[in-house]
């Protein structure tokens, strides 16, 4: 069953209840106030006649009045015989008025009626009874009341009223109610049904739109957005921008994908040529098969730097955390010195400020941050040019310095630099053999440390990249050790 159906089914179950609640208390106000009124009034009238017919010297009589009442008198003796009867009533059949006081009948409206209260005080004297007189005709409402001289009873009167018309008006009211109570029903049916569509057309979109996705695989499909900023507006604008994070995402995949085969034919392109060339030609001069093997080897090493890159950045796309023990940054810092001194061609090396600090991390990892940095300030600096490298605390945070005098980084470059495979003009024409994969596995062991890494260039002036680092506490250790003991449990 569709969601459309099934609110359009809530809506019109909930109708109808509320509608039937509605129609059987207006039906029971109704029909029981309208009854009641003809009780009151047969009440009142046999009150007053009582009173009269009382008060004459020769015994109870009925007094005359004009004709075409809606409330009619009988007379009884005391032994229940009809003695007297008003004009309109002769047709009707006598009653024992002591039954009618023995048996009073129930009301003349039916059990919904009942569910009201009494409208109006229809309650008369406790001597009095209420009876129904039913003739092909129609029925009568009559009211009994015997009449007193003293304490003996020398008669009895009986009210009547018709009931037909009031009958066939309930009826007819009955018959309305239950008619507009269906069509009130079938248009709540009807208008749950379109309101539903309406309110869940987005819904169609968005799957109409994720259909053509799934079938066109192009992602640069839009749901159109609501005019009402309600739930499914902020459904569909929430959608949209998860369709716009899915495309990033999927043409940074793309751009990867095909970046990272082009850097990874290049040396198998190398390696296999120059197998090739070996094969061929096994009797070439040692110089040249020397050459070739030499190239086979570089193109290797690249490759192998390549792969250990790549597999990094997936380990970070995985979200695969470093065990993070406590470590003296200074022994780190000074290691990759004594490292970039062998890794200098011509530019000169200095260690300045040098502070002992010490942080949470892997030791590994961390070496292997610097010396990415470091490694690129010696690329881009020509011989005689000056490579910085220093440490320094500041408040709680730990600064890794790497300023280098070098071609500097360009100010529509430098927002890219830590782009994977990106590589600015000048550093593919300073380094071809590069990756464009270092400063983005830098970003990443900085941010696992807590931390992160910020360039500030200047063309032809040079760079300056800051590691910046949470300084370990005495809080700080325990917790890491705790942390790195989990680790290794749940490894």
């Amino acid at each position: 069953m569709s969601i459309r159906l099934r609110l359009a089914l809530w809506y019109g179950g909930l109708f109808a209840l509320v509608l039937l609640l509605v129609t059987v208390l207006s039906y029971a106000f109704h029909v029981r106030g309208h009854y009641d009124d003809r009780d009151r009034a047969l009440i009142t009238s046999a009150g007053h006649m009582v009173l009269e017919a009382g008060t004459l010297p020769d015994g109870p009589h009925l007094v005359e009045g004009p004709g075409g009442l809606e409330v009619g008198f009988r007379l009884y003796g005391s032994d229940g015989t009809l003695r007297e009867q008003t004009t309109g009533v002769e047709s009707l059949p006598p009653l024992d008025p002591r039954t009618v006081l023995a048996t009073p009948s129930t009301p003349p409206y039916d059990a919904l009626a009942q569910l009201s209260p009494p409208l109006v005080d229809s309650d008369g004297p406790a001597d009095g009874a209420f009876g129904v007189l039913v003739t092909p005709e129609q029925r009568w409402r009559l009211y009994v009341l015997p009449i007193e001289q003293g304490s003996t009873i020398v008669g009895y009167l009986e009210t009547l009223t018709p009931l037909g018309r009031l009958d066939a008006s309930i009826a007819a009211y009955r018959a309305l109610l239950l008619g507009l109570g269906v069509a009130g029903l079938a248009t709540a049916l009807l208008g749950g049904w379109a309101i539903a569509g309406g309110a869940l057309r987005p819904i169609a979109h968005m799957t109409d739109t994720a259909g053509t996705i799934t079938d066109s695989r192009d992602l640069s499909h839009r749901i159109p957005t609501p005019q009402h900023h309600d739930e499914l507006g902020r459904l569909a604008a929430t959608f949209n921008a998860m369709l716009a994070s899915i495309e990033t995402a999927y043409g940074a995949q793309q751009r990867f994908v095909s970046d990272a085969s082009h850097e990874l034919r290049a040396p198998l392109t190398a390696i296999q040529g120059n197998l090739e060339l070996l094969r061929r030609h096994p009797e070439m001069p040692v110089v040249d098969r020397d050459e070739a093997l030499v190239e086979v080897e570089r193109e290797t090493n690249r490759l192998t730097r390549l792969v250990a890159d790549l597999l990094a950045l997936a380990r970070a796309d995985a979200g695969v955390t470093l065990q993070r023990r406590p470590v003296d940054l200074d022994t780190v810092v000074l290691d990759t010195f004594r490292t970039a001194r062998q890794l200098a061609t011509g530019q000169e090396l200095a260690l300045e400020p040098f502070e002992p600090v010490q942080v949470a991390g892997d030791e590994d990892r961390l070496k292997q941050l610097v010396l990415i940095l470091i490694d690129n300030a010696l690329k881009y600096t020509p011989a005689g040019g000056r490579v910085t490298l220093g440490l320094r605390r500041h408040d709680a945070t730990a600064e890794i310095l790497v300023c280098d005098s070098g071609v500097g980084i360009a100010q529509d470059d430098l927002g890219h630099v830590f782009e994977r495979f990106y590589r600015a003009d000048p550093a593919r024409g300073r380094d071809p053999g590069g990756t464009g994969l270092g400063l983005p596995i830098a970003r990443w062991i900085a941010r696992q440390h807590g931390g992160d890494v910020t360039l500030e260039s200047e063309p032809g002036q040079g760079t300056a990249a800051i590691i910046r680092l949470p300084v370990l506490s005495t809080g700080a250790v325990t917790t890491a050790e705790v942390e790195d003991d989990a680790t290794i449990a749940e490894a």
